[in-house]
């Protein structure tokens, strides 16, 4: 009589990146993507970000995480297309908190210049 193994569940596991900024393996799959290069982050049903993987890019750059405190605690920033709320706020304590450069007049954000 022999006994039958049991079945063995698929014990798959999801790379997330975590507070300290470095990879872990999880067990539950994350809940927000971002770009280890733009240093964003969003939601995985974003515009921006699908329109991206579908041009072909973006997919070797691309980074998970658990929740929006890893994203943020790990140096990312919010998307301004999926996640305006957040990015406002973002930009508006980050503003606060910057420091002006030597040549740029106090209280005013520098321009962005065109790379062109």
């Amino acid at each position: 009589m022999g006994g039958k193994a049991p079945p063995t569940m698929n014990a798959r596991t999801w790379t997330l990146i975590g507070r300290d900024g470095n990879p872990y393996e999880s067990d539950v799959p994350g809940t927000l993507g971002g770009h280890r290069k733009s240093r964003l982050y969003g939601r995985l049903d974003c515009r921006a970000a699908l329109q991206a993987l579908a041009r072909g890019g973006y997919v070797k750059d691309r980074v998970f995480f658990l929740n929006e405190r890893d994203a943020r605690a790990a140096g990312y920033r919010p998307c301004a297309v999926c996640l305006p709320a957040e990015y406002a706020q973002w930009k508006a304590q980050s503003a606060e908190t910057r420091t002006p450069r030597s040549d740029e007049p106090p209280g005013r954000m520098p321009t962005r210049r065109s790379r062109f």
